[in-house]
Order: C-alpha cells, then sequence, then structure tokens
C-alpha cells in the first residue's frame, strides 16, 4: 500500500513536539509540505522532515495532494482551515480545541460528513494508560457507584513552550478567543466525559484573568460539573500553577477512590473501603517539560483511522461535546448563572 501523503498546516511548537515528530516515525505515512506564515519556521521543519514550504494553506491546499492534514493553528483559525482541508478531499487532525463556537464545530462536522472524510481532533489525554485503566475500572464496577471527582490541568502557561514565548497567540483574544480554559480546560472535559462515560448536563464557573499582565484572555478557572446521572466534581485550568504541573483527577466512587497522575511513583492508584490498595506502574503522562517527549499516541490513531475507515476516537462530534463544556463554563462565569446543557 503507497504511503499517505501528510501537511502540516502551523510549524509551532505543537507541531516540532508532537505532530511531525510522530508523523515522521509513522511507516504509513509521508511528510510533503509543511505551511507556516512565517517562512523560516516551515523551512526549518523541512529541513528534518523534508516536504515543500508553502505560507499560505491555500495554495498548499490547492497544489498538493495530500491524503492527512494536521490542522496546529491558533484556535481562530481551526475552524476555516480545517473546512478548507476537508473540502479539498484530505482528512483533518485539528488541535484542541477543535474550534471557538458550537456553530463552528457543527460547520467542521458536516464538511467532514459531507466529503466523506474523517475529522479527529488532538485529545492526547484519552491515550493515557493510567486514564485508559481508570475508565476500565469504573467499567468493572471496582469502585462502585461513581460520586465525585476533581481534575486539573495546570501549568506556569505556555510562554515557557510556545515557539513565540510572551508574545505568543495564546494570550491574544483575537486569535486565541479562549485561554487556559481552551489550552488546558478542554483537555479535561474531553478526559472526564471518556473515563466516566457519561455526558454533562450542568456547568457553573469562575473564569478569571489574575495571574499574568498585559494578556487579554482567561488563565485561570474552577469549574462545577454535574453529569446526567447526578455525579458532580470539579474542573481546574490555570496558567498560575508557577512551581509543578499538575494534570491530576481523582475519582470518588462507593468502594474507592481513585487517583490519576496524582503520585510521583504510580500514575494509577486505587484505594478500597476494604483496606486493599492497588499502584499501577503505567508509563508517565505527556509532560511540555524538555526531555519528556514521548509519543502521544494521537497520530498513530488518527493514521489506523484512516487506513482502516473507522471512526477514531474523538472525532468532531465527540470534540463539539467537550467543546461546549468550555463554552458552557465560559457562559456561566459571564452571566453568573449555572448553563444547562
Amino acid at each position: 500500500m503507497s504511503k499517505l501523503k501528510v501537511a502540516v498546516i502551523g510549524c509551532g511548537s505543537i507541531s516540532k513536539h508532537r505532530h511531525l515528530p510522530e508523523y515522521h516515525q509513522n511507516n504509513d505515512v509521508e511528510i510533503i509540505a509543511l505551511c507556516d506564515i512565517v517562512a523560516s519556521r516551515a523551512e526549518a521543519m523541512q529541513e528534518v522532515y523534508g516536504g515543500n514550504v508553502y505560507t499560505d494553506y491555500k495554495e498548499l491546499l490547492a497544489k498538493e495532494p495530500v491524503d492527512l492534514v494536521s490542522v496546529c493553528l491558533p484556535n481562530a483559525l481551526h475552524a476555516p482551515v480545517s473546512i478548507a482541508a476537508l473540502n479539498s478531499g484530505a482528512n483533518v487532525l485539528c488541535e484542541k480545541p477543535m474550534a471557538t463556537t458550537k456553530k463552528e464545530a457543527e460547520a467542521m462536522i458536516e464538511a467532514a460528513e459531507s466529503n466523506g472524510k474523517h475529522l479527529m481532533i488532538a485529545h492526547n489525554q484519552r491515550f493515557v494508560r493510567s486514564h485508559q485503566q481508570a475508565k476500565a475500572l469504573i467499567e468493572q464496577g471496582a469502585i462502585g457507584k461513581v460520586y465525585s471527582f476533581r481534575t486539573t490541568f495546570g501549568h506556569g502557561g505556555p510562554e515557557g513552550w510556545s515557539v513565540d514565548g510572551k508574545d505568543s497567540w495564546f494570550f491574544k483574544k483575537d486569535e486565541a478567543i479562549i485561554g487556559a480554559m481552551g489550552d488546558l480546560g478542554v483537555h479535561k472535559a474531553d478526559l472526564i466525559r471518556y473515563i466516566l462515560g457519561e455526558e454533562f448536563t450542568h456547568v457553573s464557573a469562575m473564569v478569571e484573568t489574575n495571574a499574568k499582565e498585559n494578556i487579554t484572555v482567561d488563565d485561570n478557572a474552577v469549574c462545577l460539573l454535574k453529569s446526567e446521572s447526578g455525579i458532580i466534581g470539579t474542573l481546574t485550568a490555570s496558567w498560575a500553577y508557577k512551581v509543578n504541573e499538575s494534570n491530576s483527577t481523582i475519582i470518588y466512587g462507593e468502594k474507592g477512590v481513585l487517583r490519576l497522575e496524582d503520585d510521583p511513583a504510580y500514575s494509577l492508584i486505587a484505594t478500597y473501603t476494604d483496606g486493599s490498595k492497588v499502584n499501577y506502574e503505567l508509563g508517565k503522562i505527556q509532560s511540555n517539560e524538555e526531555g519528556k517527549q514521548t509519543s502521544t499516541g494521537v497520530v498513530d490513531h488518527f493514521v489506523e483511522a484512516v487506513k482502516t475507515n473507522t471512526t477514531p476516537l474523538i472525532d468532531g462530534k465527540e470534540g463539539k461535546k467537550s467543546l461546549e463544556i468550555i463554552l458552557a463554563a465560559m457562559a456561566s462565569s459571564e452571566t453568573g448563572k449555572t448553563i444547562q446543557l
């Protein structure tokens, strides 16, 4: 079988550290095109991975016979560029959050369906082994009825990670639309939906900009969520965790508690009401810290879905449900009301 041809649009940090290395390691694909409005960024990636360089994604889509496109751009561009790529006949892997409005997300789903192409959103948390194990334990009834949870994603902010540092698009309302909630919160919304296996019905939140100066987006948020079966819990997203990154989730159930990515030695600790305890060593979660770049599993899953023509784990509909929780949180914070989904 001939290799699937890949184009990566946007050559910033997420491309450099995640998408391009993971495509490069996959034997079923070939990187044929790179695009960035800053030509030197695409050229730097070309030196490593080859492919033709473009500064205009429309030109790339018109000229290159691509099968797969990764959209690694500021949030405001996710929908228009993904739709253009789907309409050109490519399958699309889009970074999170998939869009900045429900209407945009629906237009992306429609573009995928009408063109018979796959759309996947790059929510990597579903591929973390501790998260998959926790989901399995809950499904098996290991902790009985689930009552509550707390899930958090926080670090010092994207300036240490983004290619533009303090001048990053992440901090600009017109490009990012949503700040820490779009960067980190949406990952946790997707994760908690996945682990619990149910949807959320109510969202209440306080979303603030209180940690960074000269930014026009949120950087600190605490949300209350209620699921369809009545599970209540908190979701926090922050660019204000200055010392240690936190990417932990704790699930409280009738027969036990699951602690995920909350202990330095064990990625999952299950403690049961009968006094027993199980420590799982399942490998480390993804981190943005130098030297901890391991494969997310996202690209391999996307390639496999396209190759076998199967629906990816996080398709457009799944991405939209996770986005809607974040949009509801923003609306709740603005109105002071609980938003019903």
